[in-house]
């Protein structure tokens, strides 16, 4: 796992070692920001469920304005630090659940990307806790990673947000959300 582009490009990544996490394949990633490279720039971007932190070392590499890195998983976190040395990027790292987080922001998010663990109500939770606190303007755009698109999607039904794009990477799903 490396760094695809930006000031960091080409830095090898800290992955995290057995079932902890599912690192985002370099394939979806890549794939991923070439559909919202012209969004980057400027935004202020959230990695939520960070994992090794590679989405969000990945956009702050690309010219984001503001990186914001979410883990609660102590041996994630320990990677996400080392990744952020090995990068010298400039992120804020907060290491407590996702509600808390989110609770403590006081400003409007451009990009949240979502790769909450599999075969769990987190998309939808942290979605939802997003527009309950009126942390996404209306052009900020939402993206999710599952493996369970049709349950996700299903879920996300209720909130008042709007598909805007899907894709599809082997089992993984990214789904595009922006605010209704």
């Amino acid at each position: 796992m490396r760094i695809i582009s930006g000031k960091a490009r080409g830095t090898k990544l800290y992955t995290l070692e057995g079932m902890v996490t599912r690192p985002t394949l370099d394939r979806v990633k890549e794939s991923l920001f070439n559909i919202i490279q012209n969004e980057i720039v400027g935004s202020v971007f959230l990695d939520m469920f960070s994992g090794s932190g590679a989405i969000g070392l990945e956009a702050a590499s690309r010219g984001a304005k503001k990186t914001i890195l979410c883990e609660k998983n102590k041996e994630a976190i320990s990677v996400i630090k080392k990744n952020i040395e090995k990068t010298h990027l400039d992120v804020k790292l907060y290491e407590i659940p996702y509600e808390k987080m989110l609770n403590s922001l006081d400003e409007k998010l451009d990009i949240v990307y979502i790769d909450p663990p599999y075969k769990t109500d987190l998309a939808y939770e942290s979605v939802k806790k997003l527009l309950d606190l009126n942390l996404l303007n209306d052009e900020s755009l939402v993206i999710i990673e599952t493996d369970e698109e049709e349950r996700v999607l299903k879920q996300i039904n209720e909130l008042e947000i709007e598909i805007i794009n899907k894709r599809k990477y082997g089992r993984v799903h990214l789904i595009f959300l922006k605010r209704k």
